[in-house]
């Protein structure tokens, strides 16, 4: 590698930082052939459950040079979302969850608006570039990508896992037709450990872990299933109204996770002073109050109230 190379590649981490992600890790822009056979398996397997879009741009989603003609590099970023001491907030106020990942703005936004701030310093200090910014957008496969540029590794929890920060930092790359300094991928720390795979109420992870049926999960139960929610699963929520966190929480990595400093995930005093009964008698408008730039409208009104009503039957039938 040439020493322009390797300057552009440290200017990329530094500037990441500066702009708040807790790292960055570079990995070559090609085709992912061991990556698109698992794909094919995972979809053909019918583990996307209703999540069709899972199996369109298939070429896109293997190929990163398909998104950016030329593309040479694919960056891959950590942002930080774990709550810290405000995780307690919605567990004292009663029995419904949420993800922590939605206790504040939509991800999305907060962090695309980095992302393109950063790409315009850089190519300030680089000359003028083509990329393209993603942040669980588009047809990215995030996690091969942060465990190729060294960010993690795959989890048997199928979660990128950083051996420093744990698993709650939400993923974004940016793929550019630079060539800069490559990372190596790190090691798999999961070893013997199955507690994920045990804590899993519905069952979601294979049994020797790194294998997700996304139609068991409840993340994708109480978020991407648009019609009722089987009855199989109707002891299996364990409180949860969208999203679920359970497989973290129960992972030994997480016992590093530090608070984030992003102002914009910090939850609403309203979110916090939430109890049974005002999540059971929710309506739209307070719905709309509370979410209104919330990761939360994805289930829209319906979805949420359907997730409450089910979790509420579940516990008035133990």
């Amino acid at each position: 590698m040439s020493s322009q190379t390797s300057r552009y590649s440290h200017l990329i981490k530094s500037k990441a930082l500066e702009y708040g992600f807790m790292g960055a890790g570079i990995a070559k822009a090609e085709y992912m052939e061991e990556e698109a056979r698992r794909l094919e398996a995972w979809l053909k397997a019918g583990y996307l459950g209703q999540m069709a879009y899972m199996g369109n741009h298939f070429e896109l989603r293997t190929d990163p040079t398909r998104l950016v003609p030329g593309a040479k590099s694919v960056i891959s970023l950590m942002y930080n979302y774990y709550p810290g001491d405000m995780d307690q907030a919605l567990e004292d106020g009663g029995h419904y969850k949420i993800s922590r990942y939605a206790y504040g703005e939509d991800y999305h936004k907060v962090i695309r608006k980095k992302l393109k701030a950063l790409v315009r310093d850089l190519q300030e200090e680089i000359g003028d570039f083509s990329a393209r910014v993603f942040v669980d957008s588009g047809p990215v496969l995030e996690r091969d990508w942060a465990r190729r540029s060294g960010l993690g590794w795959m989890g048997k929890n199928t979660l990128a896992i950083h051996p420093r920060v744990g698993s709650y930092f939400f993923l974004a790359e940016i793929i550019l037709d630079v060539e800069l300094e490559y990372d190596t991928p790190i090691r798999d720390h999961c070893g013997t450990c199955t507690r994920c795979i045990e804590a899993c109420p519905t069952s979601a992870i294979a049994p020797e872990g790194y294998l997700l049926d996304g139609s068991k999960c409840i993340s994708y139960l109480t978020i991407e299933l648009k019609e009722a929610i089987p009855e199989v699963f109707k002891d299996k929520m364990e409180g949860w109204i969208f999203g679920c966190d359970i497989c973290q929480e129960v992972c030994p990595w997480n016992r590093f996770s530090a608070p984030h400093k992003e102002p914009a995930f910090i939850m609403k005093e309203e979110l916090k002073q939430m109890k049974d009964r005002d999540w059971e008698e929710l309506t739209e408008e307070i719905f709309d109050q509370l979410f209104d730039k919330s990761a939360v409208k994805r289930a829209g009104y319906g979805g949420l109230k359907r997730n409450i009503g089910f979790v509420s039957l579940s516990r008035q039938d133990t």
